[in-house]
């Protein structure tokens, strides 16, 4: 059979088309090489992470064993202080304010004002009574001598009767006097023996009433030295002074404000003295420790700010133990609740005096607790007190010396010290109104009376 045009069309497009395929059939697909070209990658990133995860926690657990495990940290910690009430102790209307909210003042700057008319008029009576009481003592003592002086004129006309009884007595044998005269003569040494036991009870009871005593340390003379203390007391109360240098807050006082004992009118922050609060829960204080370091940071600075201190002590139970309405653990919706304890940490005064705190400011504590010797809840007591102030003190010293003048002013001898209560110049019954040096009246010492004199009040 012979081919046709058509057929040998035919067969030569299929001849092309089969070595035209024939290439396609030896190279290789695109989907074969495609797993082989990113196993690589992915292998090698995945060892990457693997490698990242196990260093970071290697060195997570190297700061673990050499610090973490020792550090217990809490952001439950507040900075606390003392808050200083300010407050009467006398009765009255104020008259002057002195600071106000947010300003500071120094211990003894005075901070209200009384009026002080009342307090005024008590002590000028307190001082009158004092002076007419020891001029009053001076008249016993003055008296006494009078009275020893009548004894001995009484033991003289006993001593003339007896004599001229019995030169009577003598002459009656003779005849020389008569009876009624030696009766008369008996009467009259009757008479002066009654006259001196009289002179001698009244001398006994004017030297009761002075007996062991001196002017100085009379009862009557040491009841009105206090009267006179106490009064100044009052007059000098008028006037309330800072006890502790600080800022003042909670200023609550306004001008004429009738004020009684123990009202609060203002507060006085020393912020020199603050420390702070951290609660931890009860896992955290195992191995806590009086005297263990702390570090500590506020949010007031930031974290490039560090305060160091120490743990100072614990407190004496949970927070809500103390709480004003406690938990009622015996009821049946109880729920457990882990519990954190007050922990008190004392910071460096001079990190303090650089960067100050206010009371109530936020604070993240760390405590170290490495060194773990002695026992948790340690019984430190201290002899000395922890707080105290002596502004009030130069009230009393001014007292004695008040008292000190106005008794040299009624005993007319200026340079006379005051004696002792509880001892004289040699025998303690002696009824000399000679004074001991250095004494004291009711407790009150004083320097010389001329000295006292010549002071300030």
């Amino acid at each position: 059979m012979s081919n046709t045009p058509d057929d040998s069309q035919t067969a030569a497009t299929t001849s092309t088309a089969a070595e035209t395929t024939m290439p396609a059939e030896r190279t290789p697909s695109a989907g074969t090489t495609a797993p082989a070209a990113t196993t690589s990658p992915r292998r090698r990133w995945l060892a990457i992470a693997i490698g990242a995860f196990v260093v970071a926690g290697a060195g997570y657990g190297a700061w673990w064993m050499t610090s973490l495990r020792w550090t217990q940290s809490t952001d439950d910690a507040y900075v606390s202080g003392n808050v200083v009430q300010i407050t009467p102790q006398v009765a009255g209307t104020v008259v002057a304010i002195g600071a106000d909210d947010t300003q500071f003042v120094k211990a003894g700057q005075p901070l209200v004002q009384l009026d002080q008319a009342d307090a005024k008029i008590a002590l000028e009576q307190a001082d009158a009574r004092l002076g007419k009481t020891v001029r009053e003592v001076r008249g016993l003592f003055a008296t006494t001598a009078q009275l020893r002086a009548s004894v001995d004129q009484r033991n003289a006309d006993v001593a003339r009767a007896a004599e001229d009884l019995a030169r009577r007595e003598r002459l009656a044998s003779s005849g020389a006097v008569s009876g009624e005269e030696l009766q008369h003569a008996r009467s009259a040494l009757s008479a002066a023996n009654a006259a001196l036991t009289a002179a001698k009870q009244e001398l006994e009871a004017n030297r009761a009433r002075i007996d062991r005593t001196t002017l100085r340390n009379h009862p009557d003379v040491l009841a009105a030295a206090a009267q006179l203390h106490d009064a100044y007391l009052e007059l000098a109360r008028t006037e309330l002074p800072a006890p502790v240098s600080g800022y003042v807050a909670k200023r609550a006082v306004q001008l004429g404000q009738r004020v009684s004992p123990g009202a609060p009118l203002m507060a006085i922050v020393p912020l020199d003295q603050v420390w702070v609060d951290a609660n931890f829960k009860e896992p955290q204080l195992a191995d806590m420790r009086v005297g263990q370091p702390v570090t500590l940071k506020s949010d007031l600075y930031g974290r490039r700010i560090v305060y160091h201190g120490t743990v100072a002590g614990f407190g004496a139970g949970t927070g809500s133990a103390f709480a004003l309405l406690p938990a009622q653990n015996a009821t049946g919706n109880w729920i457990k609740i882990v519990q954190r304890v007050p922990v008190r940490i004392a910071i460096d005064p001079r990190e303090l005096a650089d960067h100050p705190l206010q009371v109530g400011l936020s604070m993240q504590v760390a405590v170290d607790t490495h060194q773990r010797d002695g026992v948790r809840l340690p019984q430190v007591t201290t002899a000395a007190p922890s707080y105290s102030t002596d502004v009030y003190r130069a009230a009393g010293e001014n007292a004695e010396r008040r008292i000190a003048s106005v008794i040299a002013a009624n005993t007319g001898v200026a340079d006379e010290a005051r004696p002792s209560r509880t001892a004289s110049a040699a025998d303690p019954r002696t009824t000399s109104r000679t004074p001991v040096a250095g004494a004291t009246v009711g407790g009150f010492a004083v320097a010389r009376a001329a000295r006292a004199v010549a002071q300030p009040l």
